[in-house]
């Protein structure tokens, strides 16, 4: 995915430029304003990923232990950590590659890097596009099972969760094969950028609504309890604390990226744009963050998922 940036990261190890260290630098730009541009260092990155990698090995892990968890939530679950755990995966070889080709220690021919960016790239895309797919999945799935409660395991089976999962993978890496193909056309970063705001779009529908459900259900047990100002309030609260973290963090981490997307369509030679690809490094950093947090909001918040890691 890196290639849909102002260059590639692997690729750009072979111009022999010496990484930044300093977190923060000042970009002189002599068409434009200067630019604010956050430097990544490689460290931080292989760091990122390893954690990832952990956490999301450790929810594969006790989902594959435990056979109460052998639901199609948790199903859904188990793909996104997959996901996030390949987007980790990408990342820290990515990065290793690039650590060894500045010490000299692999061989730079261009045609080898160039393939191995291109597998690397693939990967990253498919694995990006899938949890997306799959964090959209689990919202339609609680979504389900809080509005068709009495009919949630006929409507939600494991046969139908099983080929939405592989509908979800094959068609996540054939449009990641397209996109890292024709990357330099208009239609493809719109799609990209569509598709990002149609599942950011689908997630807050559903999530509001639930919302909106759970507080008048709240409101009912408080009529009957004759509290019903009290128990609304805390509910109301707690609820929309649990939304704004939800799409926050959704916001958060993978809106910058597709705003380098939508910039690269609308102003590619602008200097102010200039200063935002100059960061491209930074919001793959928030993708690392999104997969390391992913686990912490949909997994281990689950006591019987927390108990099945204390046992592995």
């Amino acid at each position: 995915m890196a290639a849909l940036g102002s260059q590639r990261r692997l690729l750009g190890s072979l111009n022999c430029t010496p990484p930044a260290t300093l977190p923060l630098m000042l970009s002189p730009n002599r068409t434009g304003p200067q630019c604010l541009e956050v430097s990544i260092p490689n460290g931080l990155f292989l760091s990122l990923g390893l954690v990832s990698l952990v956490e999301n090995v450790l929810v594969v892990a006790a989902i594959a232990k435990n056979r109460n968890l052998h639901s199609p939530m948790y199903y859904f679950i188990c793909c996104l950590a997959v996901s996030d755990l390949l987007v980790s995966v990408s990342n820290v070889l990515e990065t290793v590659v690039m650590l060894l080709l500045e010490a000299g220690a692999l061989a730079p021919r261009a045609a080898v890097v160039q393939q191995l960016d291109n597998v690397i790239d693939v990967l990253i895309c498919s694995s990006m596009v899938s949890s997306l797919c799959f964090l959209g999945a689990i919202a339609v799935d609680r979504y389900i099972s809080i509005f068709y409660a009495l009919r949630y395991h006929s409507i939600v089976t494991l046969s139908r969760a099983w080929r939405i999962i592989a509908a979800i993978w094959v068609a996540s890496i054939l449009s990641s094969m397209l996109f890292i193909t024709y990357y330099n056309h208009t239609v493809v970063l719109l799609c990209l950028i569509g598709f990002f705001i149609a599942m950011l779009a689908l997630m807050a529908i559903l999530y509001i609504h639930m919302l909106a459900r759970a507080c008048q259900h709240a409101r009912g047990i408080a009529r009957l309890q004759k509290r019903q100002r009290p128990i609304h309030q805390g509910f109301g609260f707690k609820g929309a604390a649990t939304l704004t973290i939800l799409l926050g963090v959704f916001f958060l981490c993978w809106g910058p990226f597709f705003l380098h997307l939508l910039l690269i369509v609308l102003c590619p030679q602008h200097p102010t744009c200039g200063c935002i690809f100059k960061n491209f490094n930074l919001f793959l950093a928030l993708i690392n963050c999104n997969a390391i947090v992913d686990p912490l909001i949909y997994a281990f918040r689950s006591q019987e998922l927390r108990k099945t890691l204390q046992e592995v």
